[in-house]
This record gives structure tokens, C-alpha cells and sequence, in this order.
């Protein structure tokens, strides 16, 4: 019988392994991977043991490890396909004709998002922009999601004040997106829906959701409504950090519903955003910006603050997960676990002292980063931090000295795909350009590697007794080149034996 999406297939057929550290002593031969209970029961070679039930041929395809997002921020990436796109904006100016054209929504807001205002020779001017767009509340969400320019009728219908620019920055930024995302149930989580079943067609098998919101709630709407497409982790923010501490919730909790605990959705990490962004010019840096002597970004949690929060987390069983991209916030999160003993990640570590880069396999935090931005940011680094004396994304370094280093997307701010930061990660590269700071380049078995549940140092393997959260694609990913890696082709995913996704 053939397999179809929903199925739980018995076995996959003429299979080829591949992966991180293997033992097994099959090299390139075919295989047939056999399943039951949602296990890996036994992988021998092709045709060596019976067929029988449900089957899935791989066709000579490759078998790996289902792969994860460590950064998603869910409801506002799947609402993203709501939003009318502007990352080809040129301008401030063309941004606002782009979104003169764009749809009014049911609430009668006009959204768009993914601009990039740092590259643009005009700067965002709130007279241009109700110019285009009248009396039809409009936003522009930054593509680093830190900054939102608005016109006078979005910031009177938010309750700001007008100012020249219309541009809200950081926490204010933040609350326009916390609002634009609180659309209702029956709108967003059909959208959840569509993207979650476009994740598991890239073979993804799991994701950390770091939406802005108590996302314990929505999670577990969803799995009563019969959500089942992929694993997720989700993180708590300061302001429900005590919520969370009441009803008793911990790192690793499964999520428990009438029926007993789902395996799917588990407690994830404290979240705490500790300062800005590179786009944005807010990112807290040891060097002040080009032009602007006074402006070093800014720390919008101070260490004592942090500590607390930490600290409080991990006496209730919660791990963290610390927002930092300029290297003093990055050293300030790490004196922040040394001083707690907490356990987790630092977010983006975009930029990292030199003398830091060790500290996170020494203090055993798990550097949770996005390839991708980096060839987003290459131009923008290369400019508006080339007075830094800290490395930029440093993947290899980071990777030479022990630290666990696990990717993801940080979407919507890049598409959540995989294969795309596996690419950027290993070719440091894409358009046809020559590599970015090629010596920060990782190996394709450590870039898969942390494309998995447990990232580069625990990464998850295809073995007899492994749970099979596995993805079949078409080519070999430690052998593919940049182009092959990209345009990897997935014929089927598996969450504990299910098919969540057949080609």
C-alpha cells in the first residue's frame, strides 16, 4: 500500500543514510527503515526483511533527521501571508506607492512588511506616507520587526502622537505588532495551518514559536482543533513569566488536554529581549554608530534586571532564551547565565566579542542563530558596523570552540526554510556573490546537524530506538552544493511515524 499524508507508514524503502557521526555500517548502500509506535524498530538493507503495510520509496532519496526552526515567531509569520510584501522597496518613497496599492484589510488596516529602511537613501517621513496612503490607517513593519513606520491615521487609531517620521521603534514597535498579530482565532490559525503544513514539505519536523503572546493558550487551541503537523516549543514572556510560575509550567512540560499530555506542543524558554537591531541602529555595541557619536544602540533590559528575570525562571524549572545581536549585549547575557545558572540560549549572537565566543560552550548556552541574516545584513554590516572590533555571526568560531549551535529562521524576518540556512551557513553566500567572511563557513554535517532537535552537539540521528521524526530528500546534504542545497527537494516528512507531508 502506497503512503499518503496522514498515513503511518510500517517502512521506507530503498533509502539511502546519511548525517552527523555515523556508526552505522551501512555507507551509501540502500536501506529499509522500519517503523512502529513512532520508533525507528530496525534498518537493514534493502529488501532484506519482509515489506509489509503501508510503504513509503524513498527512490534512492536520502534519510535524515527531521529538521527544526529554533526561531519562528508563528502567528505573525503565517499572517505574514496577509501583509503585502516590501523588501524590493527602494525607497521611503516607494515604499509608500507600494502600500497606496495595497489591500485594505476586513479591520480596515492596510499591513505590510519586510522593509528595509537602512539601505534606502531617503529616510521614512510621515508626510510622504499620508501623501500615498489618506485616511486609511497604514503600517510598515521593519523586516527586523523592530521599528514600524505608521500614518497619522495608524497612530491616531493606536493612540500615539504624530511626529515627523511616524516611526515607532522597539517596545512601541513592538506593541503595533503584539496588536496587528491579536486577529482572531478563526483567521490566524487557518493561516498556522498553511504554514505549518509548508514547513513540514521542507522537512521540518519541529519549531520554537516565540510569538509575542501567551502562547500556552493558543497551543493548546490548536491541538484541540486537531493540529498535528508539527512539533513545537514555545516561549514565555517577562510579563506572563509569573502566569507561567502559578500554573506550575516548566521547561519540557507536554501540554495536557482532556485526553492526557500531547507530545507535540511542550513549555519552551523564557524569552527576554535585551536589545535591538542591527537594522533598526539599536543594537547594544561597544562602538557608537557611523555618524552619531552618542549612539552605542540601546540595552532595553539591564543586567540587574536580567538577572532577576533568570533567576526567578530557573529556580521555577524554566530555561531562557536571551535576545542579544551587539557584542555588549551578548556580554551581558552571558554574566547573566554565569550568574544564575541557567541554562539555555542566547537569541541571534550576531555579533560577539572575541573573548566571548568561548563562553558559551564553557557556560553551556546554546547559541541559537539564523545564517540566513547573515547574508541579509553582509552589505549593512560591512557599513554601519565596520567600527566594530567584535566578529559578526560567527558561525565557525563559535562552532571551533564547543558550542551547541542550533539555526532557524527568526521568521517572518527571513522564510523559514531550512535548506536556505543550511545553504547560507556552509556557503556563506548566494546571488552568485563571493562568500562573506568565509572563514566563519561550517562544515555541511555540522550545519545539518543544527538543523535538528537537539542543534550541532546533540543532534539527532536515524538509529534503531530513535524516535522517527525523519525527512526523505532527494539529495545527499553533505555532499550538495549551494545551488542543490536551496532547491532540496523533500518527498516526505514523518513526526513520530506520521506523514505530515507526501510528494
Amino acid at each position: 500500500m502506497t503512503a499518503a499524508r496522514g498515513d503511518v507508514p510500517d517502512i521506507i524503502v530503498n533509502a539511502r543514510l546519511t548525517g552527523w557521526e555515523r556508526t552505522d555500517p551501512f555507507a551509501d548502500e540502500p536501506v529499509d527503515v522500519h517503523l512502529a509506535d513512532g520508533l525507528v524498530v530496525d534498518i537493514a538493507p534493502a529488501g532484506a526483511l519482509p515489506r509489509r503495510g503501508i510503504v513509503v520509496d524513498a527512490e534512492g532519496g536520502r534519510v535524515i533527521a527531521g529538521l527544526w526552526d529554533h526561531h519562528v515567531h508563528v502567528v505573525q509569520w503565517a499572517l505574514s501571508a496577509q501583509r503585502t510584501p516590501l523588501g524590493e522597496a527602494r525607497s521611503a518613497v516607494h515604499a509608500a506607492s507600494l502600500m497606496a496599492a495595497a489591500p485594505i484589510l476586513a479591520d480596515g488596516r492596510r499591513i505590510g512588511s519586510g522593509f528595509r529602511d537602512a539601505f534606502w537613501a531617503d529616510a521614512p517621513d510621515l508626510a510622504v506616507l499620508d501623501a500615498a496612503t489618506g485616511e486609511v490607517p497604514t503600517y510598515l513593519i521593519n523586516a527586523d520587526v523592530h521599528s514600524v513606520w505608521l500614518n497619522s491615521a495608524a497612530l491616531r487609531r493606536e493612540g500615539f502622537e504624530p511626529d515627523g517620521s511616524g516611526v515607532l521603534r522597539e517596545e512601541p514597535a513592538f506593541e503595533i505588532s503584539r496588536r496587528l498579530n491579536a486577529v482572531d482565532a478563526a483567521v490566524s490559525d487557518p493561516l498556522v495551518a498553511r504554514m505549518a503544513q509548508d514547513a513540514a514539505s521542507r522537512g521540518v519536523t519541529g519549531l520554537v514559536d516565540f510569538d509575542m503572546a501567551w502562547n500556552d493558550e493558543a497551543w493548546r487551541r490548536r491541538l484541540g482543533a486537531g493540529f498535528d503537523a508539527l512539533r513545537v516549543s514555545y516561549g514565555i514572556y517577562p510579563e506572563f513569566l509569573e502566569r507561567a510560575i502559578a500554573q506550575g509550567l516548566q521547561t519540557g512540560d507536554a501540554i495536557r488536554l482532556d485526553g492526557g499530555p500531547s507530545d507535540l506542543v511542550r513549555v519552551g524558554a523564557l524569552k527576554v529581549i535585551t536589545d535591538g537591531s542591527l537594522g533598526t541602529r539599536t543594537a547594544a555595541c561597544s562602538h557608537h554608530y557611523p555618524g552619531d557619536a552618542h549612539n552605542h544602540g540601546m540595552l532595553t533590559v539591564d543586567l540587574a534586571t536580567l538577572v532577576e528575570l533568570m533567576m526567578r525562571a530557573t529556580g521555577a524549572g524554566i530555561a531562557s532564551a536571551i535576545h542579544a545581536i551587539g557584542d555588549v549585549a551578548n556580554s551581558h547575557a552571558l554574566e547573566a547565565f554565569a550568574a544564575t545558572g541557567a541554562w539555555g540560549t542566547i537569541e541571534h549572537a550576531q555579533l560577539v566579542a572575541h573573548a566571548d565566543i568561548p563562553r558559551f560552550a564553557r557556560l553551556g548556552v546554546g547559541a541559537s542563530v539564523q545564517p540566513e541574516h547573515a547574508l541579509d545584513d553582509r552589505d549593512l554590516t560591512d557599513s554601519v558596523w565596520a567600527g566594530q572590533t567584535a566578529q559578526p555571526y560567527p558561525l565557525r568560531t563559535l562552532a571551533d570552540t564547543g558550542a551547541n549551535l542550533l539555526f532557524g529562521s527568526d521568521a517572518p524576518v527571513a522564510p523559514l526554510d531550512p535548506w536556505a540556512a543550511m545553504a547560507s551557513a556552509v556557503f556563506r553566500t548566494r546571488d552568485g556573490r563571493d562568500p562573506w567572511q568565509p572563514q566563519q563557513r561550517v562544515d555541511a554535517a555540522t550545519a545539518l546537524a543544527a538543523s535538528t532537535r537537539g542543534g550541532s552537539a546533540l543532534a539527532a540521528r536515524v538509529e534503531p530506538g530513535g524516535v522517527a521524526d525523519l525527512a526523505v530528500c532527494e539529495h545527499d546534504p553533505l555532499s550538495a552544493d549551494e545551488a542543490a542545497l536551496r532547491g532540496m527537494r523533500v518527498s516526505a516528512t514523518l513526526v513520530a511515524g506520521r506523514l505530515t507531508h507526501a510528494a
